[in-house]
Formats: C-alpha cells, structure tokens, sequence
C-alpha cells in the first residue's frame, strides 16, 4: 500500500495466506478484468514457486530480468520473536529449539528470487529480533549474500510511531540497491515524536545487542548509524483517540440478548457520526488517493465475549490482565454478596460456585499471563498490533469504558494506518490476522518516497531502460 502511493506499479504479489492474497488483488487490481483480478489472488506458495513460473503466471513473458525493478517483502518473522521461540522450545523440549524452524530459512528463497529477477533495489521488513536470533545477526548475513550479488545495504530499526502511525512498532527494515548506482543508502528521517515506553526501550536493547558487539570489531557492519532521532521539536505523535474518536460507536453487545457467536462478515454498511470531530489523521484516512471514503465503514465488527464486558468497563487505562483479573475477581464476589442477601448461598466448595466464578472470572494465572490484556490509554498511541488478532483481541481494549470491548476489525486497520476505502477480504479473524501481519502504510509510504527519489533520480544518470518502476 504504502510503495504503490508512492509511484511504484505493483505487478505482483507471492502470498500463501488465500485471504492476504485476495486482499492485494482487489485493492491493487480493482480496475482489471475478472481474469486478471483471479489470478492475482491465487495463493501462492514461495517455497515451491519459482521465479519465472511467477512472471509467466503473471502475463509478462519468458524473459524475466528487467521485469522486477524492486522486490517488496518480509519472509515470515515468527522462528525471529521470542514468542515464537518460546513456543518452539515448548513443543520441542529442547532450549534452542528454534534454531531449526524451517520459517527462518525462508529469507533464502526471498534471495533467491533477487538473484534470478535481478532488481534494481530491494526493501525486507522483520522484526528487530532478526538482529538477535540465537546469538546470530541474520540481517548482516543477508546483506554479506546481497554484497557478493552486486548490492549495497544498510539496515537499522524504525519505529512506525516516528512516522504518523498511531502505533507503536519497532521493526527491522533493510534496503539494497546495485552498487553501479553508486548510492548513498538513507532512511527517512521522523515525522513526530514520543517518549517510548520502557519496554520497547528494553526490547530495542536486546534487539541491538550484537549490533553493539561487532561494531567493536567489524569496521564493515552495514547497520546504519546515521538515522536521525526524533525529538520534541516534531509533531507529537497521534494518539489512539485522535485514531479512532470519529468512528461510529458500538453498544449493541451490551443490551437485549448482545452479539451471536460465530464468523463476522462485513454486509453491513455504517454512516461516519456527523456529530464528531475529524482529527487530522482521520481526515487522511478518509481521503486517501484511490481509497477514498465519504459513505461509511462495512468492517466495524467486534468479538462477542459476554463474560468479559463488565470487566472492560471496570478496567483503567494502561491496566493489563493482573487489572482485568482482580476487577473480575470483585465483580465475582459482589454477585455472591448480592446472593446471599437474597438468602442464596452458594457453598464454596460446590461446582456451582466454580461455574457461577466462570461466568465472571478469566481462567488465565495473572502471574504467567499479565500481558495477555490490555487496555488502551486516550491519550498515547497503541501498542504493537499482533497477527494474534486473528484469535483474540484482549491486547487492545478500547479506551471508551462505556463502551466496554475490545476494538473492530476498522480500529485495528486504522491503528496500522490503513485508509478506510481499504477492503479486507474474508471474515473477521482472516481479516485482523492481516491486519497484524503487514506493515503500516504510513511507515511503508515513508520509506517507498525515499526510496522512489533516489532510484528516479539514478535511473535517469545511469540511462537504465526502465518506463516505469515495478514492485513485487
């Protein structure tokens, strides 16, 4: 989204999620027949698909070089988190279990792919554990494979909330261009600004920890050190508030018999709130070229957890699980209470006090989950966004008590920067699931102009033959 508002041509997508790669073709070829849009959104499988089989697929001939000027991609990060560590070493048994998940392997075909199509520059996007995997700094080795391939990289971490995304995300960005460019590889420099959190401080830390170590030894590390700090002189950053406000509000879930279980699909179309005000970055949501919105939004859904309305209610700003479960806790107590001065009392050693406790109190241990929810401040920008969205959406509780839930599938687009004329395809899981897995628009937008500029201005001096500048 964000290279192709930019001045990129998007000419093609290898996803094997089906809804992600129906989701590019309906955005990013809307305009196409039938055919064409049905091809773009096959599921496409990069471990078993070859390049060329790609640009065939794709209608552009046998000769695949010189059709690709910039490959676009982030191989799958989950082997690179700590999450995903801890899982494998859980399944596994085996406190290094993760070295051996076949995933982080998969940025080898990514390269693969750069060394048959040939482009002019390259972008890979993961998170800032890839710096930090097993001891091992994955994206150096990257860039030593792309230098022996004829390419210059750089690569350092941004985090999109220094670039107008109502978010806090730290991420591991890399670009390459062929050194007969002879460029000087920048990053954007930030936009607004913000005292981070500690916790994402830490994680930086950890993330940079061999950054610090080969530094002291490798006078050739090609981890940029010229990135420009934010500072109090830019913008603050958007808040969730500023995100959000101008949405319609929902409260359907809170009266007559509340929301049904099961798939949320977007049928439903629902006006803007003429009665609120539309910050600045609503307005850009709005209004974005090509993905323009003046009806409404069809994919304001939420999840229906009746259990837990009451406790969101209760629930301060910035109050995680060990908050959640101790509000429930009392919500719980208050119901015997009231029972008992009915003249009902309910033993506490009999299964129906375990199953009237259930119907009030998470069965989540605070002390092993306190993560696991979260409610967010008015004031601040979100936390990271998950592809966990897809399961559950407890990490992001709306700031708006009366409103007691957690946020829709549009909130959670809006918090990653997506424009609401963006259309997700399937139900509500795929669709945060997506949400949760891609980049930030915003933050891609910012590095795709400052990558156009320089391949615009390198192209016309070197007299490469390219009419426009493809992305895949």
């Amino acid at each position: 989204m964000g290279f192709h508002t930019a001045g990129f041509e998007i000419i093609g997508a290898v996803e094997i999620d089906p809804d992600a790669a129906r989701t590019h073709a309906i955005n990013f070829c809307k305009d196409e027949d039938e055919n064409v849009i049905e091809e773009h959104a096959k599921a496409r499988d990069i471990v078993s698909l070859e390049p060329d089989q790609l640009i065939r697929d794709l209608g552009y001939g046998q000769n695949i070089e010189n059709v690709v000027d910039i490959i676009v991609g982030g191989p799958p990060c989950q082997a690179f988190t700590r999450v995903g560590r801890a899982k494998l070493r859980e399944v596994a048994a085996h406190p290094e279990a993760y070295l051996s998940d076949p995933r982080s392997n998969l940025y080898l075909r990514y390269i693969e792919y750069v060394r048959k199509l040939k482009p002019l520059a390259i972008l890979i996007e993961n998170v800032p554990d890839i710096l930090n995997f097993g001891g091992t700094n994955v994206a150096e080795g990257i860039c030593e494979v792309l230098d022996e391939m004829g390419y210059d990289c750089r690569y350092t971490l941004l985090n999109t909330v220094y670039f107008g995304v109502p978010q806090m995300r730290e991420r591991m960005f890399l670009i390459a261009y062929l050194k007969e460019f002879e460029v000087e590889i920048e990053f954007p420099s930030p936009t607004h600004w913000i005292d981070l959190p500690q916790g994402y401080k830490n994680s930086r830390q950890v993330a940079l920890k061999t950054i610090r170590t080969n530094l002291l030894f490798e006078e050739n590390s090609k981890y940029y050190t010229a990135i420009k700090e934010p500072n109090k002189s830019l913008k603050p950053a958007v808040t969730a508030t500023e995100a959000l406000e101008d949405l319609p509000e929902i409260k359907e879930h809170l009266v007559g018999e509340g929301l049904k279980r099961g798939a949320r699909r977007f049928t439903e179309t629902i006006d803007y709130p003429v009665d609120k005000s539309v910050t600045e970055y609503a307005i850009v949501m709005r209004n974005w070229k090509g993905f323009e919105n003046s009806q409404g939004i069809r994919d304001h859904v939420i999840r229906s957890l009746p259990r837990d309305y009451k406790i969101f209610a209760k629930m301060l700003p910035g109050d995680q699980y060990p908050q959640a479960f101790a509000a429930a806790n009392k919500l719980f107590l208050e119901k015997i209470a009231s029972l008992s001065k009915e003249g009902i009392v309910v033993d506490k050693n009999s299964d129906d006090y375990e199953k009237l406790k259930a119907t009030f109190v998470p069965p989540y241990d605070p002390n092993k989950f306190p993560n696991k929810w979260r409610k967010m401040e008015t004031d601040m920008p979100a936390r990271t966004l998950m592809a966990h969205l897809g399961k559950d959406s407890y990490s992001h509780i709306h700031y708006n008590s009366d409103q007691a839930r957690t946020i829709s599938v549009r909130e959670a687009a809006r918090l990653q920067s997506f424009p609401d004329g963006f259309i997700f395809s399937g139900t509500m899981n795929p669709a945060f699931k997506q949400i949760g897995n891609s980049v930030p628009p915003l933050m891609s937008k910012a590095i795709a102009e400052k990558m156009f500029e320089t391949l615009t201005s390198k192209i016309s001096v070197k007299k490469v033959s390219r009419k426009k500048i493809n992305a895949v």
